[in-house]
């Protein structure tokens, strides 16, 4: 993956998080009624948080994108073990599985343990959230070019908080896809469906996008990854530019935060750093880091 291409999708990610993160859980319409349209990164809103401010989905990507750089592979026990230190370190922002698994691991479980009795523990409707996928993007920026350990790593690190296979095939398709858009493949997210082999509600929601069809009129930001898959990726492949399709999936509200880190990944692997707003750039911390991690991870197993 070349390096502008892997700055976006890092970049984007963060820019989407933290665009997003002060409209989490709102409506459309009270989006409307308060800020018009959210263009700009704000301050306050959800979480009372800085303009330009990123919640766990930048905050773990970045704690997977530091152990593929520090130890040159996938390391999935080193992940789990940063993603508790940064659980422990009282985060403003961590889904329900998530805190549940990392708990688990933190108190003595193996991370292929941990996850899966979460799992077996939740009931359906609250047992594939999103909470995996958003932080996946980073092993597509490492594993490019290598697409079984693209999906082994995909798979294995969902796996450590989210082991429902809506959950897993899910991050196995958002990188297969990340990977042949950086790498201008035709057709991206059809091959990424074909290599995954999804389960049947993620596969019935993600060919429509593959195909190129008329929008659906039923695309949800919430939590559950079908939803937030289906819209990011609709907004990512189909948007003319990066600003248009994290303004537009933004303004959904919900999910906000994640929707959008989503999309911002896919529209960085599309588009490039460069096409990212310089002034949503300029108010992201994380930016340089981001940067750094983002080239340094194009080289992780050489």
């Amino acid at each position: 993956m070349d390096g502008d291409r892997a700055e976006g999708v890092l970049l984007g990610l963060a820019c989407g998080d933290a665009l997003g993160r002060p409209v989490e859980f709102e409506t459309p319409a009270r989006i409307l009624a308060q800020y018009g349209e959210v263009t700009e990164m704000l301050a306050n809103g959800t979480w009372n948080k800085p303009a330009g401010t990123v919640t766990d989905d930048t905050e773990m990507a970045l704690r997977l994108a530091r152990s593929l750089v520090d130890r040159g592979a996938f390391d999935p026990a080193d992940v789990a073990e940063r993603f508790v230190a940064w659980y422990e370190s009282g985060p403003f922002d961590i889904g329900n599985m998530t805190a549940s698994a990392l708990g688990r691991i933190r108190d003595g479980e193996p991370w292929h343990v941990a996850g899966q009795r979460v799992w077996e523990a939740s009931p359906e409707g609250s047992n594939a959230g999103n909470g995996s996928v958003m932080r996946a993007a980073p092993l597509a920026v490492a594993f490019a070019s290598r697409e079984s350990e693209l999906v082994d790593a995909s798979v294995a690190s969902s796996k450590i908080t989210h082991a429902d296979p809506r959950c897993t095939a899910g991050c196995a398709v958002l990188n297969l896809t990340l990977a042949g858009l950086a790498s201008g493949r035709s057709e991206p997210l059809s091959r990424a469906l074909d290599r995954a082999e999804p389960p049947e509600p993620l596969e019935d929601a993600l060919r429509p996008v593959a195909a190129a069809a008329a929008a659906p009129d039923d695309l949800r930001s919430t939590g559950y990854v079908v939803d937030t898959l289906r819209t990011a990726l609709w907004y990512g492949l189909r948007a003319g530019t990066a600003e248009n399709a994290l303004v537009d999936v933004v303004n959904m509200g919900g999910d906000a935060d994640t929707v959008g880190a989503i999309t911002g990944a896919v529209v960085g692997a599309r588009f490039g750093a460069d096409a990212l707003p310089d002034r949503w750039l300029a108010e992201l911390d994380t930016a340089d880091e981001l940067r750094a991690l983002a080239r340094d991870l194009t080289t992780v197993g050489e």
